[in-house]
C-alpha cells in the first residue's frame, strides 16, 4: 500500500492570495514550491520604492518566511526564478540574491518582463526547494 503524502499549505493573508486563490507555499513530502513573492510588507505596501536591491531583499525575506512555514530554510532551495522590469539593473538584484544564496548556489533564471502586478514592483521571485527526512 502506498503512503499518501501530506499537503502543507502556507498563506500570508496578503490580499492577492484570497483574490486569486493561491498559497504562498505548498509542500508535499520533500517537494516545496514558493509562489511569486513581491516586495511587499505584511500590510501589502511596497517596500523599497524605486530601489531594486531593497525590493529583492524583501522578496527574499518573504521567501524565507514561507520556507519556515513548511519546515524548511534557504539551504533547501534548489531553484529561484527572478522576474524584473529593470533587467539592466541585474547587478543590484544579483547582489541581494548572492547575500542569501552565494554559498547555497541554487539554479536560477533572471527574466526581464514588461510589468508586474503593481507598477511600483521592480522584481518578483519564485522558489523551489527539496527537504528530505522530515
Amino acid at each position: 500500500m502506498r503512503r499518501v503524502q501530506q499537503r502543507r499549505v502556507v498563506t500570508t493573508g496578503r490580499k492577492w492570495e484570497a483574490i486569486v486563490g493561491y498559497a504562498r507555499a505548498v509542500r508535499i513530502g520533500p517537494l516545496i514550491e514558493i509562489s511569486g513573492c513581491a516586495p511587499t510588507a505584511d500590510d501589502g505596501s511596497t517596500v523599497g520604492d524605486g530601489n531594486v536591491y531593497e525590493q529583492t531583499r524583501q522578496c527574499l525575506r518573504v521567501i524565507g518566511e514561507a520556507l519556515a512555514g513548511v519546515g524548511a530554510g534557504f539551504d533547501d532551495v534548489t531553484r529561484t526564478r527572478i522576474y524584473t522590469t529593470v533587467p539592466r539593473r541585474w547587478r543590484e538584484i544579483g547582489r541581494a540574491h548572492a547575500e542569501v544564496f552565494g554559498a547555497i548556489k541554487p539554479v536560477t533564471s533572471l527574466v526581464g518582463v514588461r510589468g508586474l502586478l503593481e507598477p511600483k514592483w521592480l522584481v518578483e521571485i519564485e522558489a523551489s526547494a527539496y527537504r528530505a527526512n522530515d
